[in-house]
């Protein structure tokens, strides 16, 4: 994970950073803001995760609010390839934003809620993806990217038990669905989801309040701070992209081994951005696909690493990589030629001029441990 990014302005903050220097975070600049990579160590935080919960601040990514007069969304089908007549109010989708070529523009959760739609965006894309979504709907449509609002997500088994003491009602939602509820008086927006492979929530909260929730988490329920470190680990191992590295508007969901998110319909009759091309590649097979790698030894394959054949053949490159506590060996996620992502298959990855041995493994790399009702 490439925790560092290039900027001509000032790093921006989210409204927690005072309280993340206070807990000793080493911070880094992620996507223009001033992020935590971690607190006491990425593999103590990832475990405690695994092991019972977490708190991280995605407050840097966007929240998108569309409204619509006679709440027809249809028109982003063709953008964002979900049927949003069949989507039910609080039910929550994982999708992307296409380009004409069907290339991943940005991968986003979307929500119907009871004013419209709320869309999670990554915080590198959302001002890109909130111009796009606005020149494709028009003015009949009221979007608006809401900056006064926090997002904090509160991850693993025990996560459930702890905010049912300090939000009541959050542990009856299921996975993927969402609600309003209250917290200390104030209306929030808590979603059964998250990036980590284990049950968890989101917590949409305004700026003004966040820091009070997160606070009460710590205090009161000794609820850790997680820094992007453990999320970068904890993602990986459960098998799930991060945008800019293992997604991009080069490659298409069928590439990226994401069709499972295209509604069926959509994969047979098309009507959305890029669907010659990804209709074509579900007919007959892409010409790369994204694959989960085990190197063997200890040698970590992280994103740059080429990728060859048992025959010395260069296949691929690898996106993703880095060690997984939970598995307690390397990871790595990377596209290879088609006719070699078969799981099982023998590869070779080329790591400081040496070609080290690896296979194909099925993804995900560890059990995904989500609510089941």
């Amino acid at each position: 994970m490439n925790l560092s990014t290039k900027t001509q302005t000032p790093a921006l903050r989210t409204p927690l950073y005072d309280f993340h220097k206070s807990l000793g975070a080493r911070l880094v600049n992620f996507a223009g803001y001033e992020m935590p990579v971690q607190y006491e160590g990425i593999i103590q935080e990832h475990i405690l995760v695994r092991k019972s919960a977490g708190i991280f601040d995605v407050s840097h990514m966007g929240q998108l609010f569309i409204k619509h007069p006679e709440n027809d969304f249809s028109k982003l089908t063709t953008i964002i390839p979900i049927n949003f007549d069949k989507l039910e109010l609080h039910q929550s989708k994982y999708s992307f934003l296409l380009n004409g070529d069907g290339g991943i523009v940005d991968d986003l959760i979307v929500t119907r809620i009871d004013e419209g739609l709320q869309i999670i965006l990554n915080a590198a894309c959302k001002y890109n993806d909130s111009t796009l979504i606005k020149n494709h709907l028009g003015y009949s449509f009221d979007i608006q990217l809401n900056e006064n609002l926090s997002l904090i997500a509160i991850q693993g088994p025990k996560a459930a038990s702890i905010l049912e003491k300090f939000i009541k009602g959050v542990s009856k939602l299921q996975f993927m669905h969402g609600n309003k509820f209250i917290y200390n008086d104030k209306k929030i927006y808590v979603t059964r989801s998250g990036y980590t492979g284990e049950d968890g929530f989101e917590i949409s909260i305004e700026n003004i309040y966040v820091k009070n929730l997160v606070e009460e988490l710590v205090n009161k329920e000794k609820v850790k701070l997680i820094g992007l470190g453990a999320r970068d680990s904890l993602r990986l191992e459960a098998g799930l992209c991060l945008y800019g590295h293992d997604l991009s508007p080069t490659t298409t969901p069928i590439e990226a081994n994401l069709s499972w998110a295209i509604p069926k319909n959509l994969k047979e009759d098309g009507g959305f951005n890029g669907d010659k091309i990804i209709l074509h590649q579900i007919k007959n097979n892409p010409k790369r696909v994204r694959v989960g790698i085990t190197p063997e030894g200890k040698a970590i394959a992280r994103e740059g690493v080429k990728i060859f054949s048992k025959n010395n053949t260069e296949i691929g490159i690898v996106t993703s990589g880095t060690f997984g506590p939970s598995v307690d060996g390397p990871i790595s996620m990377g596209y290879v030629d088609f006719n070699s992502s078969k799981v099982g298959e023998k590869l070779l990855l080329k790591i400081r001029d040496n070609l080290l041995p690896a296979k194909v493994t099925k993804l995900p790399f560890y059990k995904k441990n989500y609510a089941k009702h």
